[in-house]
């Protein structure tokens, strides 16, 4: 009975010693740095009680004895730890390999990866800054299945071309829409790459619609760093760069290759006539490339300060870039400054204002690229003192058709200019209830832009007005706010969201120009000027108000739906089209999550499916009024005449989409992303050409449709993932086939050297066809198709040869990869983007490679496989030279047409981080150096400079994409 008894009081004992709290204390740590991990939450299981760990990763808590903690933060593996008789509880948290818990940035807010059932691609930041460059959008290259960048120009602060999903508009906007912190960007906005978080890119209309009548072209979000809680750093970032010209597969002739050039001409060439041309030219041999060309420095420096509390969070970060040209005499600077505030007052009131400043100069005394390829390798710039020659001169020898030396007049002339970017945000949160909460984001954009152009009075473009002085100033402002409602609701296996809003948004813009001839050597004051020249100037506004409602719902982490829709009103429509409604549908299956599903390989099977519309606008503003213009003048007072026929039913294009994807991931270590989609887009808008017995230029019209459709892959591959070596692989491509469906009364509409027709993609190059080289005689050949037979026949006579679509500047396919390794601090990564199949019109050809029609311009060296007829027989891809010019052999035509393809390794990087060990000893968080290199390496078959010449697909002279190594360091405190 005793023993009954003493065990009873044991028992009872024991028991009451676990329903007491205790007080236990622990440390939250990353399992492969060591470093305390601050925010970390620390829940106890099965309960609503928590804490959230320090900047030291410390945390306190009071406790049962028999109380189970759950660790829980973004990107780790949620971990348990069983309190039992213990007063400390430290927690090694690794790194999470699943991904299904990343939360992605979409439209108006957040979601888990899992929940997604839109086409998004999130790219995080760190992805985004392994290629020097002061331009957000270059740093997508490659990087997102269905995103075509291209870089049109290697110029410093040049911004490249984006297309998500193709082209769907004719002469409305075909660029994405921009969102920098929920504000709606005017353009690509000018940020420090250095301060983004992410870029989440929105590709289907359950992704966009909830931008209504901006986001046909798909939107790309970005999203700044912000401060964390419990965590203060000092972090400092520095690399030095040096950049070379990349003549890619171009070449002009030296002096040898020239006079071989001439001999070519035979007898169409009277040297009698030319004395000038005899073997002395061979001693002078010119190098204009070299001599316009330098090595580049390019500079971009970066302090960042972050403070978090518990009430308050703070990003400041200061940055600066500065970098040469590789063609001397131009120098981009730019300074950026963004602060980052999230102040929280109490549980229900959180304020976030934020401030960017951006302001960019150029020093422009570029030397010309044009000239450097077209001047005769036998002109000298300086004579035998030094001097730079004046070829205009008599008795200056000068051999080049234009007698111009653009060294003569870069002595005095010059340009510079200034920028300005101000966004500023003023946002704030208020939770009305544990459920209801109102979001209220408001932004403002400054853009002032500065310049001026000085022609001095002794250069050759300055004697006919005794020196010119210009000088422009723009300004643009863009007022943006959005009023939302957000509810959510969790109970059992429910999840619910819901949002409603109002948003209003305008912009306004005005310029001014003027011209003042007759000045003093040196002087900058336009007020000096002896005679006013020109003035100029233009103002322009809009304004559109949207309402907007999304809702989302998720049953059991299984099946997800979600529904949107947004009412648009634009001022750029008339009143009968002003309003446009827009709407998407999607839906999610988790199929991993099902209770039938159990193959352990396979960790995520997701089906996805949507359908929307979206809305585009016209390029123009006012495309529904009757414009006048004011510009002429009769007896000095100024008249009006016609401009623009106004329409009031122009309405808006529609942008039907379709997207099915499927997502899967394979044991925590490859993930794959595929998405066919479908956009159908009707009424596109036109600016349709009326004769000029009207009065009028022309009037904006819906006239037709075009679809696109494609297919998108994406593979994220960890292929060795140990303790300490890491060796992953990423891949993506999208494939996307254009056809326009419909156009005004069935006719094909001409537009430069492209048409527009029925059944046709959208870029496809209309013009003569080059039949190849007569090897009788060395004459061109050109294609003459009989229109009612369809019989090919070919002619030596330009002007008699046939107009024919001859093939598309669209890509079949294009893409990039990437792979990384990482054995302990040691990391190597490389980034490579691709494009396969796109013609480009290489209009410099016409200059460079003439057959003799400009003798007196350099010409291109014949690239590897071209020949030159020379004798009857002969196969040739080019025809005899004659001087003057072969049969109009240059004119334009699909001989110039060549295969844009390029394989571009566009980052290399090699980097070591110092050991944690290390580092804390003396004072650090944080070492890393690094030595980069952006360009290096591109296999392509185009014989110009760059593959790289903008989506339209014309090359006219550009400045090519330089080739870049870099040596940096990140430290920090």
């Amino acid at each position: 009975m005793k023993k009954i008894l003493f065990t009873l009081v044991a028992f009872f004992c024991l028991m009451l010693s676990y329903g007491q709290e205790k007080h236990v204390t622990g440390t939250v740590t990353d399992s492969e740095t060591g470093m305390p991990i601050p925010g970390a939450n620390v829940m106890v299981k099965n309960t609503t009680k928590g804490v959230v760990t320090d900047f030291d990763g410390n945390y306190a808590i009071d406790v049962n004895a028999n109380a189970t903690l759950v660790f829980t933060y973004i990107g780790y593996k949620e971990q348990e730890a069983a309190v039992g008789s213990q007063s400390v509880v430290d927690v090694t948290m690794t790194v999470s390999a699943s991904e299904l818990d990343e939360v992605v940035v979409v439209a108006y807010g957040t979601q888990t990866k899992e929940e997604v059932t839109a086409a998004v691609a999130t790219v995080s930041g760190k992805e985004l800054t392994d290629v020097t460059t002061p331009d957000v959008s270059t740093m997508l290259q490659g990087k997102v299945a269905g995103v075509q960048v291209v870089q049109s120009s290697g110029q410093p602060g040049s911004v490249p071309d984006v297309r998500i999903r193709g082209i769907s508009s004719i002469d409305g906007r075909v660029s994405p829409l921009w969102v920098v912190d929920g504000v709606i960007m005017h353009g690509t906005p000018n940020l420090n790459p250095n301060e983004i978080e992410s870029i989440s890119v929105l590709k289907d209309a359950s992704a966009t619609s909830l931008y209504g009548s901006r986001g046909a072209n798909g939107v790309v979000v970005v999203t700044t760093k912000r401060a964390k809680s419990g965590r203060s750093e000092i972090t400092l970032s520095t690399r030095t760069g040096f950049s070379n010209f990349n003549h890619g597969n171009f070449e002009v002739m030296n002096s040898q290759q020239m006079y071989g050039y001439y001999q070519a001409f035979g007898d169409s060439f009277n040297k009698e006539d030319n004395p000038w041309f005899n073997e002395e030219l061979l001693q002078r041999d010119y190098n204009w490339l070299d001599n316009g060309t330098q090595t580049g420095v390019v500079q971009d420096h970066n302090i960042v300060f972050t403070s978090g509390s518990e009430k308050s969070n703070t990003y400041i970060s200061l940055g600066y870039y500065d970098e040469t040209g590789t063609i001397k005499g131009y120098d981009f600077d730019k300074l950026s400054f963004r602060i980052n505030q999230d102040l929280n007052f109490g549980d229900r009131l959180k304020i976030s204002p934020k401030i960017g400043v951006n302001y960019n100069t150029v020093e422009n005394r570029q030397h010309s690229l044009y000239a450097m390829q077209t001047y005769m390798p036998w002109d000298y710039p300086y004579n035998d003192e030094g001097n730079i020659v004046n070829p205009q001169e008599n008795g200056v020898p000068w051999i080049g058709r234009d007698k111009s030396n653009y060294l003569y007049d870069l002595q005095w002339n010059y340009s510079n200019s200034q920028e300005l970017n101000l966004l500023a945000n003023f946002d704030f949160e208020f939770k009305i209830t544990d459920r209801l909460k109102f979001i209220s984001t408001n932004g403002y954009t400054l853009y002032r832009y500065d310049s001026k152009s000085y022609t001095d009075p002794a250069s050759n473009s300055g004697l006919a007005d005794d020196g010119r002085l210009y000088q422009y100033t723009s300004r643009r402002i863009t007022r943006f706010t959005n009023q939302m409602l957000k509810y959510a609701n969790l109970w059992g296996k429910h999840n619910f969201t819901a949002l409603a809003a109002y948003e209003y948004n305008d912009y306004v813009y005005d310029d001014f120009s003027a011209t003042g001839a007759g000045i003093v050597s040196g002087t900058e004051i336009l007020n000096n000027a002896a005679n006013p020249k020109d003035i100029g100037g233009l103002k322009n506004d809009y304004a559109l108000q949207s309402f907007l409602f999304n809702t989302n719902y998720d049953y059991d982490d299984r099946y997800m739906v979600q529904l949107s829709i947004r009412r648009d009103g634009a001022s750029n429509f008339g009143s009968n089209n002003q309003y446009g409604t827009f709407y998407s549908a999607s839906a999610g299956w988790n199929i991993h999550n099902e209770d039938f599903f159990n193959i352990e390989a396979i960790n995520e099977l997701k089906l996805r499916g949507s359908y929307g519309a979206v809305g585009n606008r016209p390029s123009s503003l006012y495309p529904q009024y009757d414009l006048y213009s004011l510009s002429n003048t009769y007896n000095g007072v100024p008249v009006t005449t016609p401009s623009q026929l106004g329409n009031e039913d122009v309405g808006w294009e529609k942008s039907y989409q379709t997207n099915l994807g499927l997502d899967i991931s394979f044991l925590n270590r490859i993930g794959l992303t595929f998405d066919y989609y479908s956009k159908d887009t009707s009424d596109l808008l036109y600016y349709v050409s009326i004769p000029d017995v009207t009065g009028y230029s022309g009037y904006w019209e819906n006239i037709g449709g075009v679809k696109n459709s494609g297919f998108e892959i994406f593979l994220d591959a960890d292929i060795i993932s140990t303790e300490d070596f890491l060796w992953s692989f990423n891949f993506n491509i999208g494939i996307n086939r254009n056809e326009i469906t419909e156009l005004y009364e069935g006719e094909p509409i001409i537009r430069g050297n492209k048409r527009l027709n029925v059944g046709q993609d959208i870029n496809t190059w209309f013009m003569r066809k080059w039949a190849g080289v007569d090897p009788e005689n060395g004459d061109p050949l050109w294609e003459v198709v009989n229109e009612e037979t369809g019989e090919i026949t070919t002619t030596n006579n330009w002007n008699e040869a046939s107009q024919q679509e001859v093939g598309t500047s669209t890509p079949d396919y294009y893409g990039g990869f990437g792979t990384a390794f990482t054995y302990k601090g040691i990391s190597l990564s490389a980034n490579f983007a691709f494009s396969n199949d796109n013609l480009i019109y290489n209009y410099s050809r016409e200059l460079y490679d003439a057959d003799g029609a400009y003798p007196t311009y350099n010409q291109q060296v014949l690239d590897n496989g071209w020949s030159r007829w020379q004798e009857p027989g002969d196969q040739a891809t080019h025809p005899r030279p004659v001087y003057g010019g072969n049969n109009l052999s240059n004119k334009t035509s699909s001989r110039y047409l060549e295969d844009g393809s390029y394989l571009r390794m566009r980052n290399i990087r090699l980097g070591y981080t110092f050991s944690p060990d290390w580092i804390h000893t003396i004072g650090m968080s944080n070492l890393n150096i690094y030595l980069s290199g952006d360009n290096l390496w591109t296999i392509t078959d185009y014989s110009g400079m760059d593959p790289e010449v903008g989506v339209d697909g014309t090359n006219d002279t550009r400045y090519p994409v330089s080739k870049r190594l870099t040596i940096g360091l990140t430290a920090s405190f």
